[in-house]
């Protein structure tokens, strides 16, 4: 075979993101071969690349043809499932790849099954990347955001590829090596957690609009549309307005009335929040947003309760008691206002797990560049993320969004809209459990005294657990119980 003939890269597994990777690849000028254990996906490639242009693309049957088909040294890039197929994947290729070669798994992966496999595929000389692709099959057509981290050698060698193939914001492309190990895997799911948060935020807004203000599908396309050229601007604010225009097909009304309220999930946004956990850091919106997607698979038990409580004296009227009396104009302001607020909470959590992790696994995360390359073809791209960009480039040492001067000022003047709104929601008794999450959050990071010294007291008296004064150093001990009969105001003086 001659050297000319062989492809610049290669890419196994031609589910939807997998193929449209490949054509984005071969659209870029890059020669690629591409594999998958099912031949009727290769042939399928082959020919969505002959159809949109000519690609140099080329398809392969076997792992051994397909990694012989490659320039060294070799990268192949695997999108297949999460989990066994991946290794599963890594066994059929590893056995043709030779010493410099390197896999790039693009799939969303948890970071420490990426770890296990680089020092699995490093006994053999083998490099190993393990890359957050982010933006669904057009963003994977037409340029996604990338997350690379691993072996710096690794990303290297395709450095020039992903740059090209990369979403172009007009600060570069959304993609940067993102640090060592599993890392670029973890900023991906934190990525896919901030995600959580904002859709759960957007749905929320849409109910209070809905059944607060009493908005029809067409006035509610018509405010995310405008929302969509302000502060909001957003992926997720746009195709939000998109939705609300689509009339139902097999039916009266629009299709958005008709979906059932069961949210899915693939586990990105579960990993969030346990790792926020793990580490310390409040998630509060991210996990309420993950707590409603839980609720909201509880659809019979819902439509049961709902019954119960009827039954119970629990008023119907409950959720249009306000509508008589809004003023609608007001209301949508408000509600903007608070979406607003809310998503710098919840950005502001995402940021500060991925610095937690950083620090902990000393990757060195850059949290301005990661601002920087989800501005672009990823789910969460909007435009405020170039601020967010810009508060970690002012102050890389930022303890949180909500102190940047900036965000701060915003902060400050939309609290009294976003009030409004979570006071009217809970009035109304609809739930609006990431504002109220983001808006406690908000609260009790800006206090600089909290009732946790009542909590420290108890863990004391019943657990000997010690505390700390604010008036001198030294941790103390006392007997509450016994000082409290003593004073005779403590348990049991009344009787």
């Amino acid at each position: 075979m001659e050297s000319a003939a062989l492809s610049r890269i290669g890419l196994a597994g031609l589910a939807v993101m997998g193929q449209n990777l490949a054509l984005n690849i071969a659209e870029k000028g890059f020669p690629i071969s591409v594999y998958n254990r099912t031949a009727s996906k290769v042939d399928e490639t082959v020919d969505r690349a002959r159809n949109e242009g000519s690609l140099p693309l080329t398809g392969q049957y076997t792992p051994r043809d397909f990694v012989l088909s490659l320039q060294r040294p070799r990268s192949v890039i695997i999108l297949v499932k999460a989990g066994a197929p991946v290794d599963q994947t890594i066994a059929a290729l590893s056995d043709h790849l030779d010493p410099g070669d390197c896999i790039i798994d693009g799939g969303n992966e948890w970071y420490e099954n990426t770890e296990r496999r680089m020092s699995l595929v490093a006994d053999k000389g083998l490099l190993y990347l393990g890359m957050g692709v982010s933006g669904g099959e057009d963003g994977a057509r037409h340029g996604p955001s990338l997350m690379p981290g691993g072996s710096h050698q690794a990303y290297s060698n395709v450095q020039d590829i992903l740059h090209k193939i990369a979403a172009q914001v007009e600060d570069g492309p959304c993609v940067t090596y993102i640090g060592e190990g599993g890392s670029g895997n973890f900023v991906k799911m934190v990525h896919n957690g901030i995600e959580y948060g904002d859709m759960q935020l957007i749905s929320e807004a849409y109910d209070v609009l809905k059944h607060v203000g009493g908005l029809s599908n067409s006035e509610l396309a018509d405010i995310f549309a405008e929302w969509n050229r302000g502060e909001l601007e957003s992926f997720l604010i746009e195709i939000t307005a998109d939705i609300f225009k689509v009339k139902d097909e097999d039916g009266e009304g629009f299709l958005v009335d008709k979906i059932l309220d069961k949210t899915g999930m693939k586990g990105t946004g579960k990993w969030t929040v346990q790792q926020a956990a793990e580490l310390s850091i409040a998630a509060p919106t991210i996990a309420a947003s993950l707590d409603c997607r839980y609720l909201s698979g509880l659809k019979e038990e819902r439509e049961s309760a709902a019954a119960v409580l009827k039954e119970a004296g629990l008023s119907d009227e409950l959720g249009r008691v306000s509508v008589s009396g809004v003023d609608k104009k007001r209301l949508i302001d408000d509600v903007r206002q608070a979406l607003y607020a809310s998503k710098i909470c919840s950005y502001a959590q995402g940021m500060n797990l991925l610095r937690a992790k950083s620090n902990e696994k000393g990757w060195n995360l850059n949290l301005g560049e990661l601002a920087r390359i989800w501005k672009g073809g990823c789910i969460i791209r909007a435009v405020f993320l170039d601020r967010i960009k810009k508060a970690y480039q002012r102050n890389p040492n930022l303890a949180s969004l909500i102190v940047d001067p900036e965000f701060a000022r915003e902060m400050v003047q939309r609290q009294a809209a976003w009030r409004r709104v979570v006071g009217l929601a809970v009035s109304a008794g609809i739930s609006t459990p990431g504002m109220c999450a983001s808006l406690a959050y908000f609260d009790t990071y800006r206090r600089a005294r909290l009732p946790a010294n009542l909590v420290q007291a108890q863990r004391d008296l019943f657990g000997a657990h010690t505390y700390e004064r604010v008036d001198r150093p030294g941790a103390f001990h006392t007997e509450w119980t016994k000082l409290a009969r003593k004073s005779g105001t403590g348990v049991g003086a009344l009787n």
